[in-house]
């Protein structure tokens, strides 16, 4: 049975886009100045280590198995949850193992995360991209050592199209995982739908078109190799971006995601819920016990007084600061690993 444990293991994959994650002192290679204490968004750093422990407090709170959690309240009781592995009225709680995270800055507030905010004894190390995107947003991957050796990591730089404009890399790193398998994945935030989204869409089918190939590329070697994709697409499940790269042996297990609090999807619009934000795992990995649900923790929603329901409980909206988490909501991958 111990052999069995070890053979067979659940690795859970989180995926989140953290809604403009800057920090407060100006970066000559971004495009920051809304992101500055003298700005009309007045980001100070009050507002800036508010939306840090934010972030902890929800991938902290993303490990319980039961989303009924109404808040992990301060910086001491994260650090517990973490440093101690505790549960709350017996609800069975566990790290999450990777996090994948779209709209971050740079390697300053990543080291924040990791290593001064609250989640600062989770042990998560990191990989991020440096690209040229306009925004100056970036993809990082948070991943536990103890879960995932790191073997490699670099970016994909995205070709520019006619009238394109920059945009975020693709963030690749490989890993060894329990099973003694590498595990390569992929981060990724496509062009937005700026424009519509016919105008836009050749952008994301570029991003789709680069991406294929470079999974194509590890399937040459490898034609069981375990990956995953995730982020945030600004494309549907349906999307041809998304059909596309389900031709290259993706399969989709968040298309039918759903929340535990009232979330249908990881986005509102408009009264309407939609899912910007894939998870994707190669052919090898389809396993019926693989599971991916929305992580609508209460505090991450709020009520919708204008179209009635919920909706992601947000920073800012426009210039305004509202104080909330994200206007993404989480998704949370449960995926077996599987050595036979």
């Amino acid at each position: 049975m111990f052999l069995s444990l070890l053979l067979s293991s659940f690795l859970t994959f989180v995926e989140l886009n953290s809604e403009n994650l800057f920090d407060t002192s100006h970066d000559s290679l971004k495009n920051d100045v809304e992101f500055l204490p003298e700005s009309n968004y007045h980001w100070t750093p009050v507002r800036y280590w508010r939306k840090l422990n934010h972030l902890s407090q929800t991938i902290v709170a993303l490990g319980y198995e039961d989303y009924s959690v109404k808040h992990i309240s301060n910086n001491g009781e994260m650090a517990t949850h973490v440093a101690n592995s505790m549960t709350d009225s017996g609800k069975k709680w566990k790290l999450p193992d990777f996090v994948a995270l779209c709209e971050v800055e740079n390697d300053s507030v990543l080291f924040d995360l990791t290593k001064r905010s609250a989640l600062r004894t989770a042990g998560y190390e990191y990989v991020m991209t440096n690209s040229p995107d306009e925004r100056g947003i970036d993809v990082a991957l948070l991943y536990h050592p103890f879960s995932f050796a790191l073997i490699h990591s670099w970016p994909i730089r995205i070709k520019r199209l006619p009238h394109s404009r920059p945009t975020r890399d693709i963030l690749y790193a490989s890993g060894r995982i329990m099973s003694d398998d590498t595990l390569h994945i992929f981060v990724v935030h496509a062009p937005s739908r700026r424009g519509g989204e016919l105008v836009s869409r050749p952008y994301r089918m570029q991003v789709a078109s680069q991406l294929a190939a470079a999974v194509d590329s590890i399937y040459a070697i490898n034609d069981r190799a375990k990956i995953v994709v995730a982020g945030d697409f600004n494309d549907y499940h349906d999307s041809p971006a998304l059909e596309y790269l389900y031709q290259h042996h993706l399969i989709n297990i968040s298309s039918k995601a759903k929340g535990s609090n009232g979330a249908k999807a990881t986005y509102r619009w408009h009264g309407e819920w939609r899912s910007l934000d894939q998870i994707l795992l190669s052919e090898s990995m389809q396993h019926q016990e693989n599971a991916c649900r929305i992580g609508d923790l209460p505090f991450l929603l709020e009520d919708d007084e204008k179209y009635g329901g919920k909706k992601p409980y947000r920073t800012y909206l426009g210039p305004k600061y509202l104080g909330g988490y994200s206007d993404h909501l989480p998704l949370v991958a449960r995926i077996l690993i599987d050595d036979k």
